[in-house]
């Protein structure tokens, strides 16, 4: 393993913000991310999880403890049984699999990150979530003290989340394990609007999986989605914030404020969202809300491809994005009555 002190984390991150560690273990392999959380936890040492860096927002402090980056790697593919080490490129590991003609994450291409992270989140884009095709997720149990085999049914999936999100201090996930579908070298059937008329197909049709890929990295680029140390846009999480689920009630009072303040023809966007919920759009709230791509005059401000990211134009801080972040948030509840909730993990900082 190695080990820094006193180390710069926000090259660590696709922010490229936030303070040094304390000490900085880098570990390969899954007995050395076993044996440092273990140290860790002896000594009751602050302990953070580093793996891609795409999900965290990181104080200007930095973080007074142990930071872990899990850099194991391992693609193993087995007909259709995949199983990823945590630390393993996301994106790179969904090209292997069109290259291999298996479908079922094609349309997960180009989101930044670690496999690791992606059950955690349960990581979704353009109408797939790993959540489908998750069969178990192999996790170090700090409670227990040892390694365990965690099934999908008991990863307690839903939007944007999961048992390991739910109680982040407990799982180290050290292995995802996938069913792929062979479908002939064709995408699953597509599920997202927006994805069906880049294609020129219908909902629920299927495509070459390597064309479903392309397409969805077109998407993403066309939305600063997809990293590029070049492109400031990306200098961000992603979307920054999860799209608000609604109770009936709370719809119904939404309905109201968006006639009264857009007018009785505005319809906002809705998705059933199970037990008469209602799901709502989160970038389409901020657009409305005035918060228009680009907005801000300082070194964070929104992208200027798509209201969903806050970006770090260069120079900036933490401080700065928590600011930007504040002041979408407040801008939308008062707009619409509706509270944005933060999608990347605070370390050492809140909203």
């Amino acid at each position: 393993m190695q080990e820094l002190h006193d180390a710069p984390l926000a090259p660590l991150t696709t922010f490229r913000l936030g303070g040094p560690a304390d000490r900085l273990v880098t570990a390969t392999t899954d007995d050395e991310v076993v044996a440092a959380v273990r140290e860790a936890d002896r000594a009751g040492t602050p302990l953070l999880l580093i793996g891609g860096g795409s999900n965290l927002v990181i104080g200007d402090k930095g973080f007074d403890g142990t930071a872990l980056r899990i850099a194991t790697r391992g693609f193993t593919l087995d007909g259709t049984r995949l199983e990823l080490a945590a630390g393993e490129v996301w994106t790179d590991a969904v090209a292997r699999t069109v290259e291999a003609g298996l479908a079922g994450i094609e349309c997960l291409a180009g989101i930044p990150g670690s496999a690791g992270a992606t059950p955690i989140q349960n990581v979704g884009a353009y109408g797939q979530e790993v959540s489908a095709t998750i069969t178990e997720v192999v996790a170090y149990d700090r409670r227990a003290g040892g390694t365990v085999t965690v099934p999908n049914a008991e990863c307690a999936f839903s939007y944007r989340h999961s048992r390991f999100k739910a109680d982040p201090d407990r799982f180290v996930v050290l292995r995802v394990r996938f069913e792929l579908e062979d479908a002939r070298g064709l995408s699953a059937p597509i599920k997202y609007a927006e994805t069906a008329r880049a294609l020129g197909v219908e909902p629920g049709d299927r495509v070459p999986a390597a064309t479903a890929r392309e397409t969805v990295l077109k998407l993403r680029a066309g939305k600063g989605m997809v990293l590029d140390p070049e492109d400031h846009d990306t200098w961000s999480a992603g979307s920054f914030f999860t799209n608000p689920v609604l109770e009936q009630q709370q719809y119904e009072e939404f309905l109201g404020r968006v006639r009264d303040r857009l007018g009785p023809d505005v319809a906002p966007p809705a998705f059933p969202a199970g037990d008469g919920r209602v799901k709502t759009s989160a970038a389409w709230l901020i657009d409305k809300a005035g918060f228009t791509k680009g907005y801000g005059a300082g070194p964070a401000r929104i992208s200027t491809k798509h209201t969903l990211a806050l970006t770090n134009r260069g120079g900036a801080t933490t401080e700065d994005l928590l600011a930007l972040a504040r002041e979408v948030v407040a801008g939308v509840r008062d707009a619409f009555g509706v509270t944005l909730v933060n999608e990347p993990v605070m370390v050492g900082v809140s909203l």
